[in-house]
């Protein structure tokens, strides 16, 4: 088991130079190393290093959130994207610019946008918990409906603004990974180390509950404390990714399924594999928007709909013949 460990960090650590590199150099231009850090590329450089950082943040918040989500439900389906916990953060969040709050303040938008996922996921859990049942398929069905009302309501707000506003706003509800400003990266950057030291705090209990409410008793874990905590987490951790990139979908349910599959379950290795890899995922992701066209560079949400929904797809229709959550 150390084994596997070590050669599925060793992996992640290819697959970061693998990436990263080709992502500083690449783009809708291609520069040698040498050129993209002569003294005449610095501002160049200086963009793409920070774009880099951005989605590397972004997809290690989504893919940590939606290993703890997965972990509480029991449902390889969940991710913040799918519970509507992002929808409701990028609502919070376009609440702030109209308001203009997000003028005054660097930590009114990460504010706003934790209030609408931590909204969102009152609203998700709270009905089907009291409806008992089948709770990890309910919660995700009730987290589809509240995206889908989440969106809704963001295309009214976006059609009472001002003409001046709404190809930006438009733009970062894609996924948009360029454009953010430096002081928005330091809150950012702290909520979302923050939320991954809470869940390393927490991945023995996520283990224990991870293997059935009866099991956590028994170790000694109170599986609602722990399940409220592990939520509220991933809430923070989307809401993060939220005030800096917009709406990003699936990156947290692609990216926990692939760590698995290299380091194993035990959430003290899969964690910090799912952050490290889910920060990878968004860096190739928007390097391949930039790359696809000269003249205009897709989105990074719009990248991880096209891979996610298949992926989505597929593990639904493997859950189908065993009946039930995995």
């Amino acid at each position: 088991m150390k084994q596997k460990t070590a050669i599925g960090f060793a992996l992640l650590l290819l697959c970061s130079l693998a990436v990263i590199i080709p992502a500083l150099c690449g783009g809708s231009s291609w520069y040698s190393p040498a050129e993209l850090f002569s003294p005449d590329m610095e501002v160049i450089a200086a963009l793409r290093l920070r774009r880099i950082i951005t989605a590397f943040l972004v997809g290690s918040a989504l893919a940590a959130g939606g290993t703890a989500c997965q972990a509480v439900l029991h449902n390889d389906l969940a991710d913040p994207y799918i519970l509507g916990i992002s929808g409701g953060a990028s609502l919070g969040a376009a609440l702030a610019i109209l308001s203009g709050a997000a003028a005054v303040s660097i930590w009114a938008l990460p504010g706003g946008a934790f209030l609408g996922a931590l909204a969102a996921l009152a609203l998700v859990l709270i009905p089907a918990a009291a409806s008992g049942g089948d709770t990890g398929s309910r919660v995700l069905l009730s987290g589809v409906i509240l995206g889908a009302v989440c969106s809704s309501l963001l295309m009214v707000l976006i059609s009472v603004m001002g003409n001046t506003r709404l190809n930006s706003i438009v733009w970062w509800l894609l996924g948009d990974l360029s454009g953010r400003e430096d002081p928005l990266l330091i809150p950012a950057a702290i909520l979302v180390f923050a939320g991954l030291a809470v869940l390393m705090l927490l991945a023995r209990e996520t283990n224990a509950l991870s293997l059935g409410s009866n099991f956590a008793h028994g170790f000694g874990v109170s599986p609602r404390k722990t399940a409220v905590i592990l939520l509220g987490t991933s809430a923070l951790l989307a809401a993060a990714a939220v005030s800096l990139a917009g709406i990003i979908g699936f990156a947290g349910l692609i990216v926990p399924h692939m760590a698995r599959r290299i380091v194993g379950a035990e959430h003290r290795k899969l964690y910090p594999a799912a952050f490290w890899g889910g920060g990878i995922f968004l860096v190739f992701c928007d390097l391949i928007g930039r790359s696809v066209f000269q003249a205009q560079e897709l989105p990074a949400g719009v990248i991880t709909s096209l891979l996610g929904g298949p992926f989505f797809l597929y593990l639904l229709y493997r859950k189908r013949p065993a009946g039930g959550d995995a």
